[in-house]
């Protein structure tokens, strides 16, 4: 299991002047559904993995229904994924790719060897903002493997 180290100055970014198509609150975390991207802040020392997550996943599929997303995860706390599970990630074919927002060296770091793990385009950033932007250029398929 890799760990994603936390900011804990920095609370949610999600910008809710860009309101979210819906918003499900699990015992993982809160995850922002958009037009194309899927936004995920884990709760502080949750286990993610595919064995836990997959009643999320689901619903989370349903609710992206056939749109082309990029998945976005705000490490504002600290938790576990297991990078091995990104293979299930990649079979989801309206999944473009994965976006990881990190606030400090330790979670960029966690994040970049995370990417190793994952064959569809993955960027770690420090900001929000970027994350969006890259996200919207996969969409449009301006950024391919």
């Amino acid at each position: 299991m890799m760990t994603a180290a936390p900011n804990k100055s920095t609370k949610s970014s999600i910008d809710f002047a860009d309101t979210p198509r819906k918003v499900l609150n699990t015992e993982l975390g809160n995850i922002y559904i958009y037009d194309q991207y899927v936004i995920m802040e884990g709760k502080e020392n949750v286990n993610i993995s595919i064995r836990n997550g997959m009643p999320i996943l689901l619903k989370v599929v349903k609710a992206v229904g056939l749109r082309s997303v990029v998945y976005i995860s705000n490490r504002i706390n600290t938790y576990s994924v297991d990078p091995n599970d990104y293979k299930y990630l990649e079979m989801i074919p309206n999944l473009k790719g994965i976006a990881v927002v990190a606030y400090n060296d330790y979670a960029a770091n966690t994040a970049m060897l995370e990417e190793k793990f994952f064959r569809k385009p993955f960027k770690v950033f420090t900001s929000m903002n970027d994350a969006k932007k890259w996200a919207n250029y996969v969409i449009e398929g301006l950024i391919i493997v």
